[in-house]
């Protein structure tokens, strides 16, 4: 079998500015934020959204449908620091922050950003931070709800 094992392999930056979405370049993304090992390891959330578009008409005897608009609701769970540079999400993804949120998958963790690697861009907007209730046997955590600003690219190509 060749499944793909996720565990260490997925990249998240967050980017101040990228010039072409639909190709980031390696310096734009090193200039960036590494936030991977400040998520917790469900903590990656972004829903794809499918809207309906009802295409039967007055004739049709059986609703059928057809794919409209598409979204997503990026949300990420982090783990707050101790440091400055370990509570950098908590300090960087302030209400109304705009930026990119570029996630790799499926690639060591570890591996340098290269051209041809795949990537998705997504450029938002920070909504409020929610701090997550304290529980016992748990690190400190918040959650970033992050509203798309512009389409997305979930197929960009490193350049």
């Amino acid at each position: 079998m060749s499944d793909v094992i996720n565990d260490g392999k997925t990249r998240v930056y967050w980017v101040s500015a990228i010039a072409d979405i639909s190709a980031p370049t390696v310096a734009e993304l090193d200039a960036g934020s590494d936030f991977t090992l400040r998520i917790t390891p469900d903590g990656l959330g972004i829903p794809a959204e499918t809207a309906d578009v009802d295409n039967s008409s007055l004739g049709s005897t059986f609703t059928t449908m057809r794919a409209g608009r598409r979204s997503f609701s990026p949300e990420v769970t982090f783990k707050r620091g101790d440091t400055a540079g370990d509570d950098l999400p908590w300090s960087t993804l302030t209400y109304q922050t705009q930026g990119y949120l570029v996630v790799r998958r499926v690639l060591a963790y570890t591996t340098a950003w290269t051209a041809g690697q795949e990537v998705e861009v997504y450029p938002v907007e920070c909504g409020e931070r929610n701090s997550i209730p304290p529980a016992p046997n748990e690190v400190a955590k918040f959650t970033s709800p992050m509203k798309l600003r512009a389409e997305p690219d979930t197929s960009a190509v490193v350049a």
